[in-house]
């Protein structure tokens, strides 16, 4: 498997130089660990990869878990607390791979016990969960603490949902720090993994109460999914692929969309605006385009709101606080 080595502490400076915003804070960089638990990587790469061989799915879980995480009162580990954020509707029923994250640091607390944060660990599981299901890798900093509240009303408010307008999610995107640009490329995380046809149905039988299906959704596609989702209650638990190739990391996902195949409604929305609909056009095109643009994405994202410095903590459960 290729190797690749985390850039050395001089790189540190610049990186404060260029995302010196609300979002990432200097006292994060990219050598935190290597003296106190080098091998935080490795370790954290074989987990995530024996999550992924038992279930494909995992991935899609990982990557999501990371984004629910930052999304509500930023990345400080709040979704890996019992209560709380579990409970929210956004996560409920549909948040998995905490069993995952508490191998993984289970195994951080042998080889190196108190000194990796859960936040930490689930920053660098989603990078790994995206890079062995053959996507982009990205250099991440690291020093965040583990936040000591989680809220089931700040989820239920802060996370955007796939029923929203476009005009919503911006919003809730840019109350993060992060822009448009930012939407379209992290919904590309769609590439990977299902969702519950409870989600997808009302799309499919009753669009917008018209009892009729979304007329954007392409004929064929539309009948595959009715298939998949009978209009049953007995079906809303029955999994439907986000994209064609739901296990690997590319971006066929921007493809589906320029042929009116998005599963979610917020994910086709993209489309019915001109700025957001031809970054989606251009990533259809341009694979690796989006793979640079992903990753940059991603270390923003992974810098809203940490908690560094004496904050907060480094749990030894990250299901409860210290």
């Amino acid at each position: 498997m290729e190797n690749h080595s985390l850039p050395k502490l001089h790189i540190a400076p610049l990186f404060c130089l260029l995302f010196l915003t609300s979002l990432v804070t200097c006292q994060l960089n990219y050598t935190f660990y290597d003296d106190s638990c080098p091998s935080l990587t490795k370790i954290v790469r074989y987990g995530v990869w024996t999550a992924i061989s038992n279930d494909t799915r995992m991935a899609a879980s990982l990557l999501r878990l990371h984004f629910h995480d930052c999304f509500v009162n930023g990345c400080d580990g709040s979704v890996l607390l019992d209560g709380g954020e579990k409970n929210a509707l956004p996560n409920l029923n549909s948040a998995r791979g905490f069993e995952v994250i508490d191998s993984i640091k289970s195994n951080l607390e042998k080889a190196c016990p108190g000194v990796v944060s859960c936040t930490d660990v689930l920053t660098l599981a989603a990078r790994e969960a995206v890079y062995l299901t053959g996507g982009p890798y990205w250099s991440l900093a690291f020093g965040r603490r583990d936040g000591l509240t989680t809220s089931e009303t700040a989820a239920n408010e802060q996370l955007p949902g796939p029923f929203e307008p476009l005009e919503n999610i911006t919003q809730k995107f840019a109350a993060k720090g992060l822009d448009t640009k930012d939407v379209v490329v992290l919904s590309g995380g769609h590439t990977l993994g299902f969702a519950q046809c409870g989600v997808v149905k009302p799309r499919l039988f009753d669009f917008a109460g018209s009892g009729r299906p979304d007329p954007s959704l392409d004929a064929s596609f539309l009948q595959t999914l009715q298939s998949t989702c009978p209009n049953r209650n007995e079906s809303n638990s029955n999994l439907a692929p986000l994209d064609a190739s739901s296990s690997k990391f590319d971006n066929v996902y921007y493809k589906l969309l320029v042929n009116s195949s998005g599963l979610l409604r917020s994910d086709q929305a993209l489309m019915s605006d001109n700025v957001t609909g031809s970054m989606v056009v251009g990533y259809s095109k341009f694979p690796f385009l989006f793979y640079k643009d992903f990753g940059a994405s991603m270390v923003k994202m992974a810098g809203i709101g940490v908690i560094t410095g004496s904050n907060g903590e480094v749990r030894k459960n990250c299901r409860v606080v210290n």
